[in-house]
């Protein structure tokens, strides 16, 4: 049950290369109006973000022990997000572990453009789901071994509502804009522009042929979040993709860093018992 749309999810299905995975979710409750129904649809609304929030600091932890950069991806359908991420691991899977875990309501075409790339990917069907979510993401690594030190990007279904209140456990969220949408969706989608770190404005290609006021919509964004970092490029054509990909490999050298960090900290608590055992 999305706590957003109230759309039911029956069944998940996950695709790498020719294993699939099936998950069932019986998340359905009656929509009565009445106060009564009200209250327990707001209780199992915040049961079902706490539960989801578990799910989200057990991968966040994950993530963090194998220094893995993650990021969730967010547009609304025809982006231009898989494209964007094809041309990306192409590049970035020279230089560290890629992988792609990729949202959509049904088929395996998202992760097989991205295995057409170069890069691990697994496909989680959400059949009537209109959002991934945290307890997805685990039963998908389960199938797509984790890009220790590198980066594992999450493709969500497109979706400018729902994705926003679930978290995946991942590092930010980066939301993706085309210039073929109309430049006031930051102010109609304001929570999910608020939630991301990062705003991709694509196919910059088509502004001569497209009505589009790229200065306003930029700041409809910075009005919903003053703090996003917004960047334009064409994943067609490769125009402004080298901000992007040096965004990208700022976080992972952090993530690196954290890890290698946090692996010192270990190492001296574990001398110094090993000192204290010996005295």
């Amino acid at each position: 049950m999305c706590v957003t749309c109230g759309c039911g999810v029956d069944e998940a299905a996950m695709h790498s290369h020719d294993h699939p995975h099936f998950h069932d979710h019986d998340h359905s409750y009656d929509h009565s109006h009445d106060h009564a129904a009200e209250g327990r649809l707001v209780s199992i609304e915040r049961d079902i973000l706490a539960k989801n929030a578990g799910f989200a600091a057990g991968n966040r932890r994950l993530f963090a022990e194998r220094g893995v950069f993650v990021l969730n991806l967010v547009s609304s359908p025809g982006s231009g997000k898989t494209a964007l991420l094809a041309q990306t691991v192409q590049i970035l899977r020279e230089e560290f572990p890629v992988a792609v875990i990729g949202g959509d309501q049904q088929t395996a075409r998202d992760a097989e453009r991205i295995q057409a790339a170069g890069a691990p990917a697994v496909q989680i069907n959400t059949g009537k789901g209109c959002h991934l979510d945290a307890h997805g993401i685990g039963h998908a690594l389960e199938e797509l071994p984790l890009p220790e030190s590198g980066v594992l990007f999450i493709e969500n279904v497109g979706n400018l509502v729902c994705p926003a209140d679930f978290d995946l456990g991942e590092a930010c969220k980066v939301v993706v804009l085309s210039v073929t949408e109309g430049e006031d969706k930051p102010l109609k989608y304001a929570n999910m522009f608020a939630a991301a770190k990062l705003m991709l404005l694509n196919k910059i290609d088509l502004l001569p042929h497209v009505d589009f006021a790229v200065e306003r919509c930029l700041e409809y964004a910075r009005r919903v979040n003053p703090d996003m970092r917004i960047l334009q490029l064409s994943a067609r054509t490769g125009d402004g993709m080298t901000a992007w990909l040096d965004w990208v490999r700022q976080g992972q050298q952090a993530a690196l860093a954290q890890q290698v960090s946090r692996l010192e900290m270990e190492l001296t608590s574990a001398r110094a018992r090993l000192a204290a055992s010996v005295r």
